[in-house]
């Protein structure tokens, strides 16, 4: 790359998953709005028809009117062609189709499991995992080969399994996870603000919070606004809108959104624990014993969250196929704007060009001193110039912590058995997750159905034996 007047110009991006139609548009719009670099996007996909498409789309954003940055998009046939050379390698994949997802999520109902996501964590989540972790040693791999020096961005789920994949197979890899949970809540707590002390504007940016746990079960154990702590002033709202949820302000149509969350377990979590849980609803209730909050669809229902079934997402996919068409007709012209993420601001500081605190995912050296080293946590870090450091958090509370143990347990057989293709070792950590544990007698008959169901993805798992028996 080069620089001149300020800005990094030239710079090599590979985008994994390149065919994405909701993740690399968001990007797109992001690179547009930067002002400071410029250079090549790459986009590599299983799915070359996608990628070009988006390389159409992609030129559509940098020569927009309101682009103030210029990127050139190109699509490639190989992981080599993209990532030889790429200083950032963006990785955003479906690891299956939404056939492997429907049975990941509604399999397990059948035998009173209930998941309201299904990708992260629960019977879902790990037999996700059995199909990512092999991507994602042939991701590492690559990044290995073709660029070892290159920053790694994930966005797939399940992110700590992603993350911890990354650095099994390829130790010095330079790779960090992004997830936008924690900005939802910074959101939430800037509305508790306004509502109790009167103080309005408040950006979330202005709320500054200490992050600890793993993705998706993330905790803030301190919150403050300037000079207000937020803990007190949380309790109080949490204490009023326990029965109620909090929504008018932050979702005024959640009743019909497949993503509904009234925040309501976040609520519960806190005045159980006195730790504030920093992710959505959805997500909170997975990583909970099962007749927490999903019991059945009914008990999801009284906690104001929705279980998102895959048929939704599955029509969802046709609605964004159905807008890349008219984007590349010119029917619908591209939009650029703020999506709230922050993966190109992360590239800026990584280049030089402002330095920042955020929430992100990298294996445990210590920042968080409750759990395992190695085990991919949740922390706050400090990004600058080609450096990523992790910021140590303070102790979690104790029944926080015991929570948030099991599931690392859980995550460390799901991983080590995905790594070494042994699907005894990813059964004992599907058995004792909260939501198989307790809630069924049958679950290696659970397992054994979906991973049946999933097979085709699964590999070298298919010449391995699940207690004697054929997988």
């Amino acid at each position: 790359m080069q620089y001149r007047n300020g800005k990094a110009e030239e710079i090599k991006i590979a985008y994994v998953g390149g065919g994405s139609r909701g993740w690399a548009w968001k990007l797109m719009s992001e690179l547009a709005r930067a002002e400071d670099i410029g250079g090549e996007v790459r986009l590599y996909d299983i799915d070359f028809g996608a990628a070009e498409a988006n390389a159409v789309i992609g030129g559509l954003y940098s020569k927009a009117g309101e682009a103030k940055s210029c990127f050139r998009y190109r699509a490639c046939r190989s992981a080599a062609e993209a990532m030889t050379g790429a200083d950032f390698v963006i990785v955003s994949i479906l690891p299956g189709s939404f056939e492997e997802m429907e049975s990941d999520v509604h399999t397990p109902e059948a035998y009173g499991i209930y998941q309201s996501v299904g990708d992260t964590t629960g019977p879902g989540g790990i037999v996700r995992a059995m199909r990512t972790v092999p991507m994602m040693q042939e991701i590492a791999e690559a990044v290995k080969s073709f660029c070892p020096k290159a920053w790694v961005i994930n966005y797939t789920n399940p992110m700590s399994l992603c993350v911890r994949t990354l650095y099994e197979t390829f130790p010095e890899i330079r790779a960090f996870g992004c997830c936008h949970e924690v900005f939802g809540t910074q959101k939430l707590l800037a509305s508790a603000v306004e509502e109790l002390c009167g103080i309005e504007g408040i950006t979330r940016q202005e709320i500054k919070v200490e992050v600890t746990g793993v993705n998706h079960f993330t905790f803030l154990i301190r919150g403050q606004y300037r000079d207000l702590d937020l803990f007190p002033l949380y309790r109080r709202f949490a204490e009023r809108y326990a029965e109620s949820g909090f929504t008018k302000k932050l979702d005024p149509d959640w009743r019909s959104n497949p993503f509904r969350c009234n925040h309501r377990v976040k609520m519960d979590l806190f005045l159980r624990f006195g730790a504030i849980a920093a992710a959505d609803d959805r997500h909170l209730a997975e990583f909970c014993p099962g007749d927490w909050y999903l019991a059945s669809p009914e008990r999801a229902a009284q906690w104001g969250f929705s279980l998102t079934p895959v048929s939704w997402r599955k029509q969802d996919l046709q609605n964004r196929l159905a807008k890349s068409r008219r984007l590349l007709s010119g029917e619908e012209k591209p939009e650029i704007k703020s999506t709230g993420e922050e993966g190109v601001r992360q590239i800026r500081a990584l280049l030089g060009l402002g330095d920042f605190v955020t929430n992100v995912n990298l294996p445990n050296r210590g920042q968080v001193p409750d759990l395992p080293l190695g085990a991919v946590v949740e922390t706050n870090a400090s990004f600058r110039d080609n450096s990523v450091t992790p910021v140590l958090a303070g102790a979690m509370p104790e029944g926080v912590r015991a929570l948030v143990e099991r599931i690392v347990s859980v995550q460390e057989d799901t991983v080590k058995g995905a790594i070494l293709r042994d699907p005894n070792r990813v059964l004992r950590g599907f058995l004792h997750d909260p939501l198989v544990e307790g809630r069924t007698d049958r679950g290696e008959e659970l397992f054994e159905k979906m991973v049946e169901n999933t097979k085709g993805y699964l590999g070298d798992y298919s010449c391995l034996s699940l207690r004697g028996e054929r997988v």
